[in-house]
């Protein structure tokens, strides 16, 4: 379990950190229950947590940060608080877009669009275009996102171009299969952070992360920002990342 780090220092860039994490936004209804405050503050509260996170991950190495803002699985919540949380996505691209831009933050919303309201999509696609020519650091919201869904999709793109004569099936490679995901324009995936306590995927990012480091935290998510992302990727450089092969040897490992 990642604990928080203590000074300041701590929260600097280090080699051997993580490229891409994805975080699991979970926790805001707990940290609501827990003040007698309705659900719907605690998802308010988690979008200044999300703010927080974005603006300090860029100091801590972090090249591509993916957030599971909304699953295909949310749907079958109250119709109020599904509302309400289109409402924070809204509020949140619409308050912060030209900070990103500006910052040299490329926004692009992971997950099945057809789905979403006519605002909604315009939403979305206004803040992919004003944000797609930067290149300093790149932001994936998996919004309307479902893991498997996302594979499907995949395998449906590819059987389609067999269908029209442009590929024949033996070309299929793990490679390419990666590149047809909707997280294809995105570095691999590093780690995969899940606050709240909670230790499961809970359909995330399941073909990306065959390989990630998991790094669960009890923190509810409206409480999180940069001193808690530096304590998961301080836990991640003391990893020993194999990818099916023989552990390093210690003074290796170690860096001895």
């Amino acid at each position: 379990m990642a604990s928080a780090p203590t000074a300041e220092s701590d929260l600097t860039a280090r080699d051997g950190g993580p490229r891409h994490v994805a975080l699991i936004m979970d926790g805001n209804g707990r940290w609501a229950k827990a003040r007698g405050l309705p659900r719907t503050a605690g998802h308010k509260a988690g979008v200044e947590a999300l703010k927080r996170t974005v603006q300090g991950a860029g100091d801590l190495g972090v090249e591509c940060l993916t957030v599971f803002g909304f699953s295909t699985e949310n749907w079958r919540r109250p119709a109020e608080e599904v509302s309400e949380l289109m409402g924070l996505v809204k509020a949140y691209v619409e308050a912060d877009l030209e900070r990103l831009r500006k910052g040299g933050v490329r926004l692009r919303i992971l997950g099945a669009r057809e789905d979403l309201s006519p605002d909604i999509r315009g939403i979305v696609e206004r803040a992919e275009s004003r944000t797609a020519h930067n290149d300093r650091f790149l932001l994936q919201v998996a919004f309307n996102y479902g893991g498997r869904s996302d594979i499907v999709r995949a395998a449906r793109r590819f059987a389609e171009q067999v269908k029209a004569g442009t590929v024949e099936p033996e070309a299929l490679t793990e490679e390419r299969f990666g590149a047809l995901l909707s997280t294809g324009e995105a570095p691999p995936l590093d780690m995969v952070v899940r606050t709240s306590g909670e230790r499961r995927l809970s359909n995330f990012l399941l073909w990306e992360a065959a390989y990630a480091e998991l790094v669960f935290q009890d923190i509810l998510w409206p409480d999180y920002g940069p001193r808690a992302l530096a304590a998961a990727i301080e836990e991640y450089r003391l990893r020993d990342r194999r990818f099916g092969a023989l552990a390093r040897p210690l003074a290796e490992a170690s860096g001895a």
